[in-house]
């Protein structure tokens, strides 16, 4: 909801230019860069009567639904100062809640069952951006200026109802106590492990928390083997290049969608309620053909066929339902992403490194999400809107060209221990 809905308030309410649109929405990647892992920190240290992440949780929460139910009435209201401070209040408070509701996972779960439990965590982010498409597609009216008071409240009324039954079945402070008595090899660990709980599909799901944690600790230590650090840093700079095309698109398609192909209301929705949908289904079939050919062959596969659904899609000169068709495309393509970059970085690792390279990872990942959205926001302000896809394009094949001297860390996945562990992927 924040990538689509957000920067057309700014455009077609307040008449922000692209570049600051641009700044306001990498704004959220750079607070977590810096909040999250403090936050983190400080739930490990806490002990009330809910537990240690509780309270985060429901408090967070708590504040970013009133909060953020401010924005459509700042956007009705035409008041942009409100807006920017409701949206200030809104992105600190899910900053309050994303690291602790990490964290609850690893904290409560044995090691054996974690695999499962975060693929339940990445399935349930999937289907929450889904559910936030639905009301998009179904609750926005058309105009230049739709009212998005009902989406909001859409949203606003699932996280208090997830809360509510949050609070109903979990008891952090008797469950932590089980875990430590009947596991005690898996108590005490937390959700700051670098490599137990990691994020699903979206950089916006829970697992942004680790992300940060990762990428705001040290990177020293790389192995020194020559070929090794020269595979490093080329799969390094993919990853942040494929970030810049993927990232630029998602943040900027809505305005690009009404701006461009005229699309009223929530029409845009269609094309990225199916490029998620076909990224979930795409997983186990993605994880049978790691498993076959190997993970930078898939890799390379997937960004290939991003590449080439970018360059149909700038090939486009107004909407066509094919469009559909690429955007399931390209959910196959970053599925086939998500499944691999990281494990190929920890591949690389030395033993007790991993959380470096882990870091690593998201450091380059995560800058790539800062800097995007500031300077495809400036591409189209100052050059055209039509240059979003050649823009991403352009990072995307420089992607699979850097990717192609990745000489080290590929492997063939040994296979998943059920199905839904397929869904347990490292973005």
């Amino acid at each position: 909801m924040y990538d689509n809905i957000i920067p057309l308030i700014l455009q077609n309410t307040f008449h922000l230019k692209e570049g600051a649109i641009g700044v306001i929405m990498a704004a959220d990647n750079v607070l977590a860069v810096f909040l999250l892992p403090v936050i983190g920190a400080f739930s490990d240290r806490v002990d009330t009567r809910l537990g240690k992440r509780m309270p985060f949780i429901v408090g967070g929460t708590a504040a970013a639904v009133v909060s953020m139910m401010l924005l459509p009435v700042s956007d009705r209201l035409m008041s942009l100062p409100m807006f920017i401070i409701a949206l200030g209040v809104t992105l600190f408070a899910m900053g309050m809640y994303r690291s602790p509701a990490v964290a609850l996972m690893p904290d409560l779960t044995p090691k054996p069952l974690r695999s499962k439990a975060n693929a339940v965590i990445n399935l349930m982010g999937a289907v929450g951006g889904v559910y936030s498409l639905i009301l998009i597609k179904l609750l926005v009216g058309k105009g230049a200026r739709p009212s998005y008071l009902w989406v909001f409240a859409g949203v606003a009324g699932l996280m208090v109802l997830s809360v509510i039954l949050l609070l109903l079945t979990i008891n952090e402070k008797r469950l932590a106590k089980k875990l430590a008595e009947e596991y005690p090899e898996s108590a005490g660990v937390g959700g700051m492990s670098k490599t137990d709980a990691l994020g699903g599909p979206s950089v916006r799901t829970a697992g942004a928390a680790e992300k940060a944690d990762v990428a705001a600790h040290g990177v020293s230590g790389v192995s020194t083997d020559r070929g090794v650090k020269r595979s490093l840093a080329f799969i390094l700079v993919s990853i942040f290049l494929w970030f810049t095309a993927y990232n630029a698109v998602t943040t900027a398609f809505s305005r690009y969608a009404v701006t461009v192909w005229g699309l009223e209301g929530g029409g845009y929705a269609d094309c990225l309620m199916v490029a998620t949908v076909a990224a979930i289904v795409s997983y186990i079939p993605i994880g049978m053909v790691s498993s076959r050919i190997g993970r930078k062959k898939t890799i390379l596969g997937g960004v290939a066929l991003m590449t080439g659904c970018y360059l149909m899609a700038a090939l486009l000169p107004n909407y066509h339902p094919v469009i559909r068709a690429g955007f399931a495309l390209i959910g196959v393509g970053w599925a086939a992403i998500n499944v691999n970059s990281l494990p190929m970085v920890v591949e690389m690792s030395r033993d007790g490194d991993v959380g470096k390279y882990t870091g690593l990872y998201y450091t380059f990942s995560m800058t790539a999400q800062i800097a995007t959205p500031i300077l495809s926001g400036l591409l189209l302000q100052y050059v055209s809107y039509r240059a979003l896809f050649p823009y991403a394009v352009v990072f995307s094949g420089a992607a699979f060209v850097t990717m192609l001297f990745v000489k080290h860390g590929d492997n063939k996945p040994v296979s998943k221990k059920s199905l839904i562990e397929h869904f347990d992927v490292e973005d």
